[in-house]
């Protein structure tokens, strides 16, 4: 049977999982490259652990208030979610201006987001950001199909064609995922098959047993004929 190793994790999704810091989660899943941890209930990123992979952090709707620096051994990171949590000024985002390959970041119902010239501040911040709350720097919408290419790619280079081929096919590979009945259930499903395949082996191996059986069986009365067929003669 095959055993999924976290090595080769690139998506983990831990929504709605309680709790109020990092737990479980270690440096060994190395090939992951999304995490969404939306509604879990943080408050501390402590215990945050060292995903040099990380391109994609969904935090939003928790209780975040500071300690982004605990994110700087994820420098691949193009992508975060904030928004809904607990956030108050521009200080606490300081950390984020050492992310040189962060082009998306999301603050929406944070408290920051009131502050005067919010959007020109966290732009100037973030010299790598692209989109802020979803818009660039001159209010334009993000461009869905460009950040799919970045989300897979890493980054904005490339062929044309190759990069929309690959946006497909992860879009696909996204499909799929949202339908997955996660890791334990597949777990499961393969040892009932296994279970299954077994047991018909065993049913064949009986019938087989069986039929060998009638055979001897079938030899031992002809050998007690002809024991008596010779006895007779004599």
């Amino acid at each position: 049977m095959h055993v999924l190793s976290v090595l080769q994790i690139k998506e983990l999704v831990l929504d709605n999982c309680r709790s109020t810091q990092i737990v479980g989660l270690t440096s060994e899943f190395s090939a992951l490259e999304s995490l969404s941890l939306i509604n879990v209930g943080l408050t501390s990123l402590k215990g945050f652990p060292k995903l040099s992979s990380l391109k994609k952090l969904e935090l939003s709707d928790n209780r975040i208030s500071g300690g982004l620096n605990l994110l700087d051994s994820s420098p691949k990171l193009t992508h975060l979610n904030l928004s809904g949590n607990k956030i108050k000024d521009l200080d606490t985002l300081q950390p984020l201006k050492e992310f040189k390959n962060l082009k998306s970041l999301d603050l929406f119902n944070n408290e920051v987001t009131n502050m005067d010239n919010y959007r020109e501040k966290v732009f100037n911040l973030v010299a790598s950001l692209r989109y802020l709350d979803g818009f660039d720097a001159d209010d334009c919408e993000i461009d869905e199909s460009e950040g799919e290419d970045d989300e897979v790619n890493g980054n904005e280079d490339g062929d044309g064609d190759a990069n929309e081929e690959d946006s497909e096919e992860d879009e696909e590979d996204e499909e799929f995922l949202d339908d997955d009945p996660g890791l334990d259930i597949v777990y499961k499903e393969n040892l009932e098959d296994d279970s299954d395949e077994e047991d018909y082996m065993g049913e064949e191996e009986e019938e087989d047993d069986d039929e060998d059986n009638e055979d001897d069986e079938q030899e031992e009365e002809e050998g007690t004929n002809l024991y008596c067929s010779l006895e007779t003669n004599t």
